[in-house]
């Protein structure tokens, strides 16, 4: 398959995965696709070198596209679980609702514009 055929194949198959997997979906569309590419590449190569399948034998033949949605679902598995381990850990010690520091329980601000 020539390269074009890959990048249809990886769009398609990140937007079918992303559907696959649930939760809530913190990518955009063009990160999805990104993904989708990488995936499917990565998933090709693994079933070659690994397993020994020859399935990319051409561009609708179903164990391409097999293998295609099943990289990119794994890869979009380890970027929801990467993404949401460090969305936990960049989270500030400040109250949505009041402004206040939750350590300290007293507001951040300083000034005329203090008592609002």
């Amino acid at each position: 398959m020539g390269i074009i055929a890959w990048i249809v194949l990886g769009l398609a198959a990140g937007l079918i995965a992303n559907m696959l997997i649930p939760g809530r979906r913190s990518q955009g569309l063009l990160l999805t696709c990104l993904i989708g590419i990488v995936g499917a590449l990565l998933g090709g190569w693994v079933a070659t070198k690994v397993f020994h399948i020859h399935s990319l034998q051409g561009f609708f033949n179903l164990s391409t596209w097999l293998t295609a949605i099943a990289g990119a679902a794994v890869l979009l598995l380890v970027y929801h679980l990467a993404t949401s381990q460090s969305g936990r850990s960049r989270r500030t010690g400040r109250s949505r609702r009041t402004g206040t520091s939750r350590r300290t329980g007293r507001s951040r601000r300083s000034g005329w514009y203090a008592h609002r």
